[in-house]
């Protein structure tokens, strides 16, 4: 089986070579041409346009786009429409808002050609350990790639979620789960850290410990003491978390569905809040509180 590759980045590249290490031929396309190179010396083909992407597929082509989502993501599909034929299938493995994906569908299939929304989870560690993939789309399309999803994931890490946008749905609402456990796990090592034993712990072998048998044990987990184990305190880093959009269409979500989301809701509104130093809402309070209580305030060093 072959299939094309389009982007190559932290995802794409680990995914492509996976794929080849389990026997599909890979069609490798990047927009800058350095990275299309290198794969093909791990021998996947490469193409340096869409055109040449198309001419190495054989019909029905298969298409997996693993670009950034938004107007990336968008440019490509509207480009691949105009381009792929009645009956070929284009995959979108970025992590694309829902709603996105049903447009998409609907655009294509007046044009014969079938999409499937497949949310990806796996991360840097997917090439070794494999992807967990949630797929959604044509049910038909989803059994003949069966191949390619097989060979991305782990032993039962690979399920059909069900119509057009479903897979990424999914993966959005995992994504939001991921940010409560996180969220709980700084807090919980706050708290130690804090405390009059906070300097008499080892935060990585804590981290093993909990793993042994607990019922907190978990991948994040492992991964914390991996991180405190390079750092002991995690003195390197800045206490700045970005997101990547996917926290906060879960908690759209969440309100458009009157569905109680809090600690969700509170785990993407912490990482807001680390962006903030010297947050005004806090100066606020400072103020109100001098100001109805004369109690005493922290001048600003400005």
């Amino acid at each position: 089986m072959r299939i094309g590759m389009i982007g190559l980045g932290r995802m794409g590249m680990n995914m492509a070579r996976r794929l080849l290490q389990h026997d599909i031929e890979v069609v490798a396309f990047n927009r800058t041409a350095d990275k299309v190179d290198q794969l093909k010396v791990e021998g996947a083909l490469g193409a340096y346009s869409y055109a040449e992407l198309k001419e190495q597929l054989e019909p029905p082509r298969t298409v997996w786009s693993m670009l950034p989502a938004g107007a990336p993501t968008q440019a490509a599909i509207a480009e691949l429409a105009e381009l792929l034929d009645e009956g070929d299938t284009i995959i979108e493995g970025g992590n694309s808002y829902y709603k996105e994906d049903i447009k998409n569908a609907e655009i294509l299939k007046a044009k014969g050609i079938n999409y499937l929304d497949a949310g990806v989870s796996g991360g840097i560690w997917g090439l070794q350990i494999g992807y967990c993939t949630m797929v959604g789309g044509p049910r038909e399309e989803f059994d003949r790639l069966d191949p390619i999803f097989k060979a991305l994931a782990p032993e039962r890490g690979y399920m059909y979620c069900g119509p057009a946008g479903s897979g990424h749905f999914i993966k959005m609402v995992h994504n939001g789960i991921e940010y409560g456990m996180m969220q709980a796990y700084a807090e919980g090592f706050a708290l130690i850290e804090d405390s009059q034993f906070g300097a008499g712990i080892d935060f990585a072998e804590l981290s093993d410990l909990w793993n042994q048998g607990s019922v907190i044990r978990s991948w994040l987990l492992e991964l914390a003491g991996d991180a405190f184990s390079k750092s002991e305190r995690l003195d390197d880093l800045e206490g700045y978390v970005d997101d990547s959009g996917e926290g906060r269409w879960t908690v759209m979500q969440a309100i458009e569905t009157s569905t109680p989301a809090p600690v969700l809701t509170s785990a993407l509104m912490e990482r807001f809040a680390s962006r903030r130093p010297n947050d005004f809402r806090y100066r606020v309070l400072a103020a109100l509180r001098r100001e109805f209580g004369g109690h005493a305030v922290k001048k600003s060093e400005e």
